[in-house]
């Protein structure tokens, strides 16, 4: 054990080097004055282990950093503690030997690989051990099952994807719009390489060459061990065969019953299947948006996943850019915290997005020209709701008519 945790410690040498700011750092960094748990959900490899890494290192410039304590509950080491979280105090209480100092800020990476684990938190939550407690998990319904509603009132939760635009291009020092415009083709390179490989930071810093071999094996992982492990799911190949055809089918409607169909399974399997799914973070399943619930929840609905790298499974970027840049549309939305729906009757718009009590609506095209034009403007115009702005978001193009603005993605969620 002693060195497991001296491996994953090593801030207690040095501070962690080559790190990335994100864009919701400071806003982690404010919460450190309140005392309520913090918890990073989202998908895996999507930065949350770093976020904790920049938060050890902040802290370390005000106490000793051998009084911060991380543990990664996915490291094989810990799987004979996966049914007894008692046994993180012993993980504790040997960090403590090895420092001879208290530990006052306690970091626990994905957490959901040990069984229990919100009793044991609730615990020293409640005895005040420690001056905070961080979790991450890559579940959604980590906080959801009757043992997490002991925690209720007591955290405080944070989402976090994979790299933004405006994050990456922060990373290429591009962060005013006069560099936008300066370096257009840089830009534009990094936008094709989202549409085509999507945000995650191992993606960004490595070659093309590795990409899809890097993705193929989050995509694996998440498959197996977030969906197939965690929800004893017995018709795996069944359950692939729905994962790969959702991620082909992204930006179309869809019923339960046509998914079950398509792969020959009923259709509560297709539901149980697609949450899983959504849990892992793989994908999102978006409504039909109308002021009446009923609706809404009979309608038919749109996946699009969480990031585009997961794409690049089953779609060509030349056969299939309009679908690809929507998707990318829908994954910036979403980091920059909107809440998203789409429009579909009797002509359809993309997407609904409500924040602050705004409402946008978008319609996403990839390149307007003279046949798709009149199209894509009257989709947005024939809305039988108000909505405070109207955009169509293209590739490369900005224009206005009328009411709807047109305006290039870099543009729209760059700097």
């Amino acid at each position: 054990m002693e060195k497991v945790i001296l491996s994953q410690n090593k801030h207690w040498n040095k501070p962690y080097a080559e790190l990335y700011e994100r864009d919701i750092f400071p806003s982690l960094v404010k919460k450190l004055e309140v005392k309520h748990i913090q918890v990073l959900q989202g998908i895996r490899r999507s930065g949350k282990s770093t976020l904790f890494k920049l938060l050890i290192n902040h802290l370390s410039l005000e106490i000793d950093p051998q009084e911060i304590l991380y543990v990664n509950l996915d490291d094989p080491f810990f799987i004979p503690y996966s049914d007894d979280a008692a046994k993180l105090h012993d993980v504790i209480q040997t960090a403590q030997k090895l420092t001879q100092k208290n530990i006052t800020y306690l970091f626990l990476d994905e957490v959901q690989a040990m069984n229990g684990w919100e009793r044991y938190v609730k615990s020293v939550y409640d005895n005040e051990a420690f001056k905070k407690i961080f979790i991450t998990g890559s579940n959604s319904s980590l906080l959801n099952g009757d043992l997490a509603t002991l925690l209720t009132g007591r955290y405080l939760s944070t989402k976090v994807y994979p790299l933004s635009l405006k994050e990456i291009l922060k990373i290429n020092d591009i962060t005013t719009y006069m560099q936008l415009v300066e370096h257009s083709p840089k830009v534009l390179n990094i936008v094709d390489n989202m549409v085509k490989y999507g945000s995650f930071v191992e993606i960004v810093d490595n070659k093309e060459e590795f990409r899809r071999e890097i993705l193929s094996a989050y995509y694996d992982t998440i498959l197996l061990k977030d969906c197939v492990t965690n929800n004893a799911i017995r018709d795996v190949k069944s359950f692939k065969e729905l994962s790969y055809y959702l991620l082909s089918n992204v930006t179309s409607l869809y019923s339960y019953n046509s998914l079950a169909k398509a792969i020959d399974i009923n259709d509560k399997s297709a539901k149980e299947y697609v949450s899983y799914l959504e849990n892992s973070y793989l994908i999102d399943e978006i409504k039909h948006y109308s002021y009446s619930l009923k609706e809404q929840n009979h309608s038919k609905k749109k996946i699009y996943a969480n990031d585009n790298g997961f794409l690049s499974f089953s779609y060509s970027f030349s056969e299939n850019r309009g679908k690809m840049l929507e998707n990318l549309v829908y994954t910036e939305l979403i980091k920059a915290g909107y809440e998203v729906y789409f429009y579909n009757k009797n002509f359809e718009c993309d997407f609904i997005a409500i924040q602050d009590g705004k409402i946008i609506a978008i319609q996403v095209c990839y390149e307007l020209h003279d046949q798709n034009r009149k199209r894509e403007i009257g989709g947005l115009a024939k809305l039988p709701f108000e909505v405070d702005s109207k955009y169509i978001i293209t590739y490369n193009q900005s224009d206005t008519s009328d009411s709807v603005k047109i305006v290039a993605f870099w543009e729209y969620f760059g700097v």
